[in-house]
Formats: structure tokens, C-alpha cells, sequence
């Protein structure tokens, strides 16, 4: 990954308390590493309920780890965790892909109270910045309906400081991450908290697993799947954004950004969920006799793409990596280090 550093050309990380939520997550992982990197002293909290104590094998003699459910812990324990530390990196959550998200209403609605907790311990230290892992589903699908479209999501479309306004999000996961983001501004308000949220869309790397877009994708091009299954008609298109890129934003927006304004994450870009699948089997030299699209599955939102300007005017960030050189990198990764991935049945009800 590429540095993240000052004007003077040193890291703003040496020796900075840093903890993060959600720490053994695919991106939280991710995130955990480059700080390493950076010379951050870092805490992870994780429960492992999807995370993998194996995510972090490349940072684990340097980093503390405590297995805990922020949904339950006593607040006195979180406020204790969080007392001592400079930067919060909260990206606990319940969470999956479509199919999860989808028939799990009533499950990722507990990151209600999971952001609220977080919150009010991070607003009982003396912290000073809380990065809040938010997503692209936070805005309103009627913007997202239509196929070939070139609109790109702006932050002002769901703006969590207009509550006077119109606000509307894509099912309950969206909404509970619209939530999180107007608890923040919340505590801003009241308690002089200082955080930022960063928008997250379609991210795929090293480490995801299939129950998510591009790796169930890759996954059954390499299981030579012939009829290679497609949830929905393939024309619904996606915003991918490598790991690498995420993960220099999210840094960025922590060094900037400490007013609750919320930041999209993306590269603008849109690719047919059918093209991406034909420039993973290009990259694997093998395509299908035949493709099966399976329309009764749930594909979400048709058309979705973030608007950076926003990221780039204030963090000086832009994406770095294409799409193909990403999903390059992704499945070198799959070959290397999923060793059971011809044995493993596909978790195809949490997928896409």
C-alpha cells in the first residue's frame, strides 16, 4: 500500500493509540495492517462472528486483541477500552452480502445500538477523531433504478445533518448505517465528539469471502460452474473499489474530516455485474458454454455508482487501481490462499 504522510513526509501514525472496531474483518484487517505500517499502536475489538483472528496474521505480535460483542459490553468496560486511545476506527457490524442483508432485517438492526454504544464511550474520552465505516446503501434506491443511467450518488443525497428533509435509504442495513451516521452528528451536537463517516461501495480484495459480489463470482469461474449462475439479468451494475484504495481513504478522512460530514468512497465508475463476470473468466482464461441467470434472486439496486469529488477536494484522495488490475490481485490471492475452495460449497444465500 501506498503511505499515507505528512507534509513534512513523515507518518502522522508513530506511536498514536488507535483502535478499531470490527478489527479482524476483511477490511478491518485491511485497515489494521497499514496502520501497523504507519507506527500506530493498535487495538483491535472484534467478536468474531465474521472475522478471523487469521486476517491479521501479518500484524498480530504488534497489535492487542480482545474478543468482545459491542452490543452487550457493560458500559463501564467500553468506556475503559476506549479511555486511552487517540483514534477510533469503528467498523463493527452486523453485516453480509445481499442475499444476507435481505432476508436479515430484523438482525442488522441491532447495529443500532452497536453504533450507539460506541458512540457514547467514544464521547466519554478525550478522543480526536471516530472514522465511522458507513456504505453506499444509505441512499435512496429510487436514484439507483435505472439501468444505463450516469448518475453518480452525492453525499447531499443523503445528507445526515438535514433532518428537516426528505431522507430515504435501501432496506434495513441502510437504514441502521443512515442511522449511525445522524447518532454521530448527534453527538457532535451535543457532546463535541469529533468523527467523520466514509461510504463504502462494492469493496473486493484480498481476504473477502464468498459470501460477497465479486468473490462468489470468482469462485465459480474457478469451479468451472457450466451453467455459471448469475443472480438476477447481469445488467445491474456496481461501483467496485479495490481494498487498498478503501482502506488510503479511510486513513485520509481520519487526518481531515472530524465534522461528521460524510465522505464517499468510490471510484465513479459502473461495470455490468455480465462484464464483470466475462473479464474474470478473461483473466482465467475459461468461460461457460452457457450463463444461467437466475432472476428470482435478489440483486438490490440496479444501477449504483459514488460521485469522489468530494474525497478528492478534501482528502486529496482518488482511486488508484482499475478494475481489472484489481480483481488481477483478488484472484491471485483466491489461488493462494483459499486452498479449500474446490471442497467448499458456495454460500450462495448470503451472496451478492
Amino acid at each position: 500500500m501506498r503511505s499515507v504522510k505528512d507534509e513534512k513526509g513523515g507518518s502522522r501514525w508513530i506511536d498514536k493509540s488507535v483502535l478499531v472496531t470490527g478489527g479482524a474483518s476483511f477490511i478491518g484487517s485491511h485497515l489494521v495492517d497499514k496502520l501497523v505500517l504507519l507506527g500506530a499502536n493498535v487495538t483491535v475489538l472484534d467478536d468474531l462472528s465474521s472475522g478471523r483472528l487469521e486476517n491479521l496474521e501479518e500484524s498480530k505480535d504488534r497489535i492487542k486483541f480482545a474478543k468482545k460483542d459491542l452490543e452487550y459490553i457493560p458500559k463501564a468496560e467500553i468506556r475503559s477500552l476506549f479511555r486511552d486511545q487517540d483514534i477510533v476506527f469503528h467498523l463493527a457490524a452486523v453485516h453480509g452480502g445481499r442475499g444476507y442483508i435481505q432476508t436479515h432485517p430484523a438482525d442488522v438492526c441491532s447495529n443500532f445500538s452497536i453504533d450507539h454504544h460506541v458512540f457514547e464511550a467514544a464521547a466519554a474520552s478525550n478522543l480526536e477523531n471516530v472514522v465511522f465505516s458507513s456504505t453506499a446503501c444509505v441512499y435512496p434506491e429510487e436514484l439507483q433504478s435505472k439501468v444505463g443511467s450516469e448518475y453518480q450518488l452525492k453525499e447531499s443525497d443523503s445528507d445526515p445533518k438535514r433532518l428537516n428533509s426528505h431522507l430515504s435509504a435501501d432496506i434495513e442495513y441502510g437504514w441502521g448505517k443512515l442511522m449511525g451516521e445522524i447518532q454521530l452528528n448527534a453527538f457532535i451536537k451535543q457532546y463535541g465528539l469529533k468523527g467523520c463517516p466514509v461510504r463504502f461501495v462494492s469493496t473486493y480484495g484480498p481476504r473477502e469471502n464468498e459470501t460477497h459480489a465479486l468473490i462468489a463470482l470468482i469462485f465459480k469461474a474457478m469451479a468451472r460452474m457450466d451453467p455459471y449462475p448469475i443472480w438476477g439479468n447481469g445488467d445491474q451494475e456496481r461501483d467496485f473499489t479495490y481494498i487498498e484504495d478503501i482502506v488510503d481513504g479511510t486513513i485520509m478522512a481520519a487526518e481531515r474530516v472530524f465534522d461528521g460530514t460524510p465522505i464517499n468512497l468510490g471510484t465513479g465508475k459502473k461495470y455490468k455485474i455480465i462484464e464483470t463476470v466475462e473479464l474474470i473468466c478473461n483473466i482465467l482464461k475459461w468461460k461457460p458454454k452457457k450463463f444461467k441467470f437466475e432472476e428470482y434472486m435478489p440483486v438490490g439496486p440496479l444501477s449504483r455508482a459514488l460521485d469522489n469529488t468530494r474525497a478528492k477536494d478534501l482528502l486529496r484522495w482518488e482511486p488508484k487501481f482499475a478494475l481489472e488490475e484489481g480483481l488481477r490481485r483478488t484472484i491471485v490471492w483466491y489461488k493462494n490462499e483459499r486452498h479449500d475452495w474446490k471442497d467448499k460449497e458456495l454460500l450462495l444465500e448470503r451472496a451478492l
